[in-house]
């Protein structure tokens, strides 16, 4: 007799149906596991082994074979643990036999027997929806699972003697509930930026868009500070888009406690950061932190500082909106959509162009500095701004009467415009101009004569790369949908070309 459980493998954040068999038959004691397992995998049998033991089961004298099926699929992970002891279990009438027809199970087991949480429990709860089935999990991560579906049914098992008790009948494990995470309010608003109206104009049309932005400036300009002010005036994830965040983040095991929030994630990593680290990779293919910011910031401060390779490899995620990470015998795929926003010093002095202020090394200080950031890259910041240092007189300023609840109504405002009209346009997927595609943008941008001779000409003088030209157009789109104006028009691509200045152009420098 063959006892079979059903589990899952997973794939980027899809998650691949796995058959767990157990077959055992005379010969020398022991676990065989066969069907490519990793080394995690492979341990497993000594923690099935102990929990069981301590469940008051012993292992039945005989040779027993596990195969993860299909055999040519890699197997990764401490989740295979939960299945391969419930098919034990079955296979020596620990549970019935029929206990888990219909279910998915997944979960790591402690050699007391206790079950502990995995990552990934959240893409598997969607794809037992998606088959009809339910899901065996551990307790501490049965709230994440219930956002997949009301209607799925959840076992949430704290040990395997609850779960034996409940596949019984003696014993009912409650379905669990989905959780909020409480996030902490805003305690970061644009009333504590004193002057810098131009940095802060240009970032809500950057949050309005969704658009990449970079900020040259010297130390203590304000940089960072606008940076990090930024997710302040988001909108809200869709619902949507709020599972495909949840579901990086449950691959990557970083959601709390099963808990979702509706926040869109803001990512900061270190300058110090390797290429697997910021877009994915590593032994077990993890997500990188541009798909664990997909849908909300990345934010690159000091950007220079990066490696230039791993500067490099962010450039066809920022224009396909995934990551694809290959290996020799499989490859995973993680979206990663976000809106790329990075500081930078002018020099590594950090004050060139300064008044006052010499550099030690003259013009090659900013030269050199510069430098590190490839053409390609820098072409594809949409707003590319100059942000000068606070004076005395700025400080002592008021505090400004529009915060982030103002300006974020008119971000909010603004993406509901480009919601409808993508809707209007048959891409509902498409929710942002930043996203928009390069064919429709004429469409889009339904821009006036005069506008368009004016970017011509600009196009011309500070010789935009077709991409440049385009990504003009886009912002451009932006500032009119917070203008609430049908058409795009002339001043609506002067504002766009201040932010992409003469200055700031590939052939001429940041």
């Amino acid at each position: 007799m063959v006892a079979r459980v059903a589990t899952v493998a997973f794939q980027g954040i899809d998650a691949v149906p796995v058959d767990v068999q157990v077959h055992m038959t005379v010969g020398q004691p022991g676990i065989m596991i066969v069907g490519l397992p990793d080394k995690a995998v492979g341990e497993s049998r000594e923690r099935v082994r102990a929990a069981l033991g301590a469940s008051g089961l012993a292992m039945p004298g005989k040779r027993v074979t596990v195969n993860l099926a299909p055999a040519d699929l890699p197997k990764e992970g401490s989740h295979f643990d939960l299945p391969i002891a419930l098919a034990l279990m079955i296979a020596i009438g620990a549970i019935p036999g029929d206990a888990l027809d219909g279910l998915l199970a997944l979960g790591e087991l402690a050699l007391d027997g206790t079950i502990t949480p995995v990552s990934g429990v959240l893409p598997a709860a969607m794809a037992a929806t998606a088959v009809a089935r339910g899901l065996v999990c551990p307790a501490d991560c049965g709230a994440e699972a219930a956002w997949a579906s009301p209607d799925l049914t959840i076992v949430a098992g704290r040990s395997l003697i609850q779960l034996a008790n409940h596949f019984k009948g003696t014993q009912v494990i409650a379905r669990p509930l989905p959780r909020v995470r409480e996030d902490d309010p805003d305690t970061a608003d644009l009333k504590d930026v004193r002057g810098q109206e131009t940095a802060k104009r240009a970032l809500e049309v950057a949050a309005a868009g969704g658009h990449s932005m970079l900020l040259v400036g010297p130390p203590g300009a304000g940089k960072s500070m606008l940076a990090s002010r930024l997710p302040s005036i988001l909108p809200p994830l869709a619902p949507r888009e709020l599972l495909t965040v949840s579901m990086i983040a449950s691959v990557a095991g970083q959601l709390v406690d099963g808990r979702l929030s509706n926040r869109r994630p803001f990512r900061a990593p270190h300058h110090s950061a390797s290429m697997a680290a910021l877009v994915g990779g590593g032994l077990r293919a993890r997500p990188g932190e541009v798909s664990l910011a997909h849908h909300g910031v990345l934010f690159l401060d000091e950007l220079p500082e990066f490696t230039p390779q791993v500067l490099d490899a962010l450039r066809q995620p920022l224009e396909t909106g995934e990551v694809v990470v290959a290996r020799a015998n499989h490859h995973v795929r993680y979206p990663a959509r976000v809106q790329l926003i990075a500081a930078m010093n002018p020099c590594r002095c950090g004050y060139a162009g300064e008044p006052g202020h010499q550099c030690s090394k003259g013009r090659r200080c900013a030269a050199d500095y510069q430098a590190r950031i490839s053409g390609p890259l820098l072409d594809r910041m949409d707003i590319r701004l100059e942000v000068p240092a606070v004076t005395p007189a700025d400080l002592t300023l008021p505090t400004a009467r529009e915060g982030s609840a103002e300006v974020g109504r008119r971000v909010a405002r603004a993406r509901e415009i480009q919601i409808a009209r993508f809707e209007k346009l048959g891409l509902p997927d498409v929710r942002t101009n930043a996203e928009m595609p390069t064919g429709l943008i004429d469409t889009a941008t339904a821009a006036e004569e005069s506008a368009l001779k004016l970017l011509r000409e600009a196009a011309e003088l500070y010789r935009l790369t077709a991409r440049g030209f385009h990504r003009v157009l886009k912002v451009a789109r932006t500032i009119a949908d917070l203008d609430v104006a049908e058409r795009v028009g002339r001043l609506h691509i002067a504002e766009a070309l201040s932010y992409r200045g003469a200055h700031t152009t590939p052939g001429g420098g940041i």
